[in-house]
């Protein structure tokens, strides 16, 4: 007998949402055949069968919220009966718990008349707590109906809009007419404040990004490059195969691949006073998302050509988007690129994602007038980009090289070929 339990996806997860079971009561299940989907605060992955065997005693319904570790169902051999506490009343995921084969309940919801049970996210239900707000009133627009954040923060909002005036004061006898200079006269009232809770995700970003900043020595480097013979050699390589559309992050997070491994002290992290030199070039990408900002990690970098970097950096990035990043995808950066050049920002500067010792601030890349060195004035298409760096690994002369070098690279195209 083996047990399906709501596995530990990442250090901060300490429960997740069963989306949905793929496989049913009763259903004969393969090993490494995926039997449930389930859904953390960054991502939605697939729980796959540890064994082959039938699917049995399914105790968590779809939709529900329930701690990591707590059992899910069984996947039973031939002669082999349920456990104890289950045998003989496992049913359907939506079934209703018995005395004798009671239902984990580590998310209690309130009951509809007719027993019928409101499925709502913990933060959810927090809100509502807070605001004395009957969860059977909102309409929830998660999966299977589950109420999360948006519909309590939504009904929040629609209750104030609906509110009725404060009824007017009895009237008074009338006061003799005062007339009021206009400077003294007091303006209108500010609008009520209105608080928003955190999603976990963003709850994580202020969380490690304070501890980042607050831990780590950060000293950064800015250096303009130009782009012309770059961006040339992007629109060649689309042209000449369309199935495949290189972007400028691609030409960057390449050239940055090939920069590592001339200087591989900027891949290197400090921990517990030592320099750790790690396996391979695995390089980050900060990817914007509705919830808030995740890093996709391109693994082993070194030595991958630059279509390859392109097809799996824009794999993991859609991933992102649609929640599906595994937690395997979002781990173990050695080095992390920040790019708000498509936001039409000119220069800024980023924080460092542990456990990488810098990360690549960059920039638009806009046409500017640019000075020879024989004079003459010309337009170039030139991007700055600027490094931060952990001063604990990187000092400023290594720091500096790595830019020289990478400045080199993207110059001059060819060499990340």
């Amino acid at each position: 007998m083996h047990t399906i339990i709501m596995p530990k996806m990442g250090d901060a997860m300490e429960e997740g949402t069963l989306v949905r079971w793929l496989k049913q009561e009763g259903d004969t299940v393969n090993e490494g055949e995926p039997i449930a989907e389930i859904a953390t605060d960054k991502a939605t992955v697939e729980i796959e069968a540890p064994a082959s065997g039938v699917l049995r005693g399914i105790s968590v319904p779809e939709g529900a919220v329930v701690p990591v570790n707590t059992p899910l169902a069984y996947i039973l051999q031939e002669g082999e009966s349920l456990p104890a506490q289950t045998d003989g009343t496992a049913t359907a995921a939506t079934a209703a718990p018995t005395p004798t084969a009671p239902i984990p309940k580590p998310v209690a919801a309130p009951a509809l008349d007719g027993g019928e049970r409101i499925l709502a996210s913990p933060l959810a239900r927090k809100i509502a707590a807070e605001h004395g707000i009957d969860l059977a009133l909102i309409k929830g627009t998660g999966p299977k109906g589950r109420i999360v954040e948006r519909d309590v923060l939504a009904y929040l909002e629609a209750q104030k809009a609906a509110a009725p005036a404060v009824a007017p004061a009895p009237e008074a006898a009338p006061a003799p007419t005062v007339e009021v200079p206009p400077a003294i006269v007091a303006p209108p009232a500010a609008a009520a404040e209105r608080v928003e809770s955190l999603n976990r995700l963003r709850q994580i970003t202020a969380q490690r990004t304070t501890e980042a900043h607050q831990t780590i020595p950060h000293f950064y480097l800015t250096m303009e490059i130009d782009m012309e013979n770059a961006l040339a050699l992007r629109q060649q390589l689309n042209q000449l195969d369309e199935s495949l559309r290189i972007s400028v992050n691609d030409l960057i997070v390449k050239a940055c691949a090939v920069a590592l491994e001339k200087h591989p002290v900027i891949n290197a992290r400090y921990q517990n006073g030592q320099l750790v030199h790690p396996d391979g070039t695995h390089i980050g990408i900060a990817v914007a998302v509705e919830q808030g900002l995740l890093v996709a990690v391109v693994k082993h970098c070194e030595g991958k050509s630059l279509r390859r970097i392109a097809q799996e950096a824009q794999t993991l990035i859609q991933k992102a988007r649609d929640g599906k990043l595994l937690p395997d995808e979002m781990t173990g950066n050695t080095f992390t690129i920040s790019n708000l050049g498509m936001f039409g920002i000119e220069q800024f500067t980023a924080i460092i994602n542990p456990p990488a010792s810098a990360i690549l601030a960059v920039g638009a890349t806009k046409r500017v007038p640019v000075v020879l060195d024989d004079g003459s004035i010309v337009a170039r298409q030139r991007m700055k980009v600027t490094l931060s760096c952990d001063h604990r690994v990187i000092d400023g002369a290594v720091g500096a090289q790595f830019l020289q070098t990478l400045k080199q690279i993207l110059e001059n195209p060819l060499l990340m070929l």
